[in-house]
């Protein structure tokens, strides 16, 4: 039998009843149905203001609803990341989120002597599940992929990695079925905490 995986579910959609929250759930139920620990949280269940007003000038003391995701970042082992594709990117809120929690610290620290950085999250992995209602080419060939500024400046950052996409797209008219079969591609990931 494997060891227990402790995942941690960010739901980064500042929509409760979006197709996002949805699959979040379902990866959450299907997880917890294998006996993985799970913890979750959802964007619109965090109250924090979004802007850094001195930039990282000054240390901007952090909500509660921010240390709380930090101490999950920490505690788990694999992050879920699930988010809606908007404008080519993630949205704002969730972009504020990381901007206001990925601190020297936490995250990182860079080295007082010479180049480079310590990443604080090493050893964790994490899946980002993405949704679009444009076609994956499209938003590709016209703008680069959605998650990589997330995946490259912000996780990989932090030492987080593998780093897994699952990118569902063209979701705005989709029929019942196509639901259905992400729904279902969705909680196999979750089964195995990939």
């Amino acid at each position: 039998m494997k060891a227990c995986k402790k995942i941690f579910i960010l739901v980064g959609d500042p929509n409760t009843e979006s197709l996002c929250s949805l699959l979040a759930r379902e990866y959450e139920s299907s997880a917890r149905s294998k006996g993985f620990e799970v913890r979750y949280t959802h964007l619109a269940d965090v109250s924090f203001d979004p802007i850094l007003h001195k930039g990282y000038r000054v240390v901007q003391t952090l909500e509660p609803g921010l240390k709380k995701i930090q101490e999950d970042m920490i505690w788990a082992d694999h992050l879920v990341i699930c988010y809606p594709v908007w404008w080519a990117s993630t949205p704002s809120l969730l972009k504020a989120l990381f901007d206001r929690i990925w601190v020297p610290g936490f995250a990182f620290h860079f080295k007082k002597k010479g180049l480079g950085w310590l990443k604080y999250l090493s050893g964790r992995s994490c899946r980002i599940i993405q949704t679009s209602g444009s076609s994956w080419w499209f938003i590709f060939t016209k703008f680069g992929n959605p998650s990589r500024i997330l995946r490259k400046a912000i996780l990989e950052f932090a030492g987080i990695k593998p780093i897994k996409v699952s990118w569902f797209d063209s979701v705005n008219k989709a029929s019942s079925d196509k639901i259905e079969r992400i729904k279902k591609a969705v909680r196999e990931l979750g089964a195995g905490g990939l």
